[in-house]
């Protein structure tokens, strides 16, 4: 079994195709519900993991990443209204302009940190989505939508919309995790760990820290851009889909995640499309009102956060690693052999071979 483990480690290619023809089979066997919520799981999939690469390893803290998808989502579809632009070349689109918005947002970055940073992205995520009511062309409180066409006619009158959703989201995330993977093993993801852990080391060590950091902001927010964009296929693209409450709900998946690897964004994911429908089964069961059952996700996604920070602040998958190497360090300690000499006069007995 670990040798099975190893070789998908070593070949992410392989582990990638055989998780997508999972996600394959899982799809023709669930309900329209469910395909909706697994298509919500690989939009916010993209999400997280570009919150876990700004946070985690260029350690700059973001509370507006709601608002960068709000860039990607709006600008997918003006491009496809105004210029019946196909639908690969709105995500292109998404992601152009919300790396943009990065980019401009990272310039401000790295002349921040800490709380000051966190300030910064927070009056984005508040500002942002309001400035659509204040422009006719970016269709107000009423917002448009987004339309990626129906499935292709080859894949079966059985084929549904939500599966159609459900596709194309799990497509974008496998190549955009696929991709990422990449970037933060090679020497960009080095350069920004070594930022993350003393930009003064690494300065002194030859590296660009400003440049850098608005790097790593770019390229977050480009993967923002697109999950904004998916979340705009199966929403409509108003201010009301992008609340503060996306980022903060998005900082707790990162937290839940583990900011420092990729390997639990799956866990992030899941309870983020979980939580609402617990909330609701909760509301139903102890007869709440439309009040609680509103505020009540917000509430449990607030203790959630404060119970992970407590108890596993650096994610179930980093927690569940460091217990495994404790376990292997100590199996061999315990297992090591004891050296025994022995010397009289001249001469030495030893027990080591």
């Amino acid at each position: 079994m670990r040798k099975k483990v190893v070789v998908l480690k070593k070949h992410p290619l392989l582990t990638f195709t055989i998780f997508g023809f999972i996600l394959f089979l899982i799809s023709n066997r669930l309900d329209e519900l469910r395909v909706y919520q697994g298509a919500t799981v690989g939009i916010y999939v993209i999400a997280i993991a570009s919150l876990i690469l700004l946070t985690g390893y260029s350690g700059q803290i973001s509370l507006g990443h709601g608002a960068l998808m709000a860039i990607g989502a709006y600008a997918a579809v003006l491009v496809q209204l105004n210029f019946n632009a196909p639908v690969w070349l709105t995500f292109v689109a998404a992601v152009l302009a919300a790396a943009l918005g990065g980019a401009l947002l990272g310039l401000a970055a790295a002349r921040l940190s800490g709380p000051y940073l966190a300030g910064t992205t927070l009056a984005l995520a508040i500002g942002l989505p309001s400035v659509a009511n204040e422009f006719s062309f970016l269709g107000g409180e009423q917002g448009f939508s987004f339309d990626v066409g129906f499935p292709p006619v080859a894949l079966g009158e059985d084929f549904t919309q939500y599966k159609w959703y459900f596709w194309i989201s799990w497509s974008a995330a496998l190549l955009a995790m696929y991709w990422l993977r990449h970037v933060l093993n090679s020497r960009y993801g080095r350069s920004w760990r070594a930022v993350r852990s003393n930009d003064v080391a690494a300065e002194l060590a030859g590296i660009h820290v400003g440049r850098n950091k608005v790097l790593a902001f770019t390229i977050s927010a480009g993967l923002a851009g697109l999950a904004g964009a998916l979340l705009g296929m199966t929403l409509l693209v108003s201010p009301g889909a992008f609340p503060l409450a996306l980022s903060f709900s998005l900082a707790t998946g990162a937290v839940l995640s583990g900011v420092t690897t990729l390997g639990g964004v799956m866990i992030g994911a899941v309870t983020l499309v979980a939580i609402p429908e617990i909330a609701l089964a909760i509301a139903n069961r102890y007869g709440g009102s439309e009040t609680i059952t509103l505020n009540l996700p917000g509430l449990l996604v607030s203790g959630l956060l404060i119970l992970t920070v407590l108890l596993v602040p650096n994610g179930p998958v980093e927690q569940m690693h460091a217990r495994r190497a404790k376990h292997a360090k100590s199996g061999k300690t315990s297992h090591s052999p004891v050296e025994l000499s022995l010397r009289v006069g001249n001469k030495t007995w030893s027990t080591k071979k």
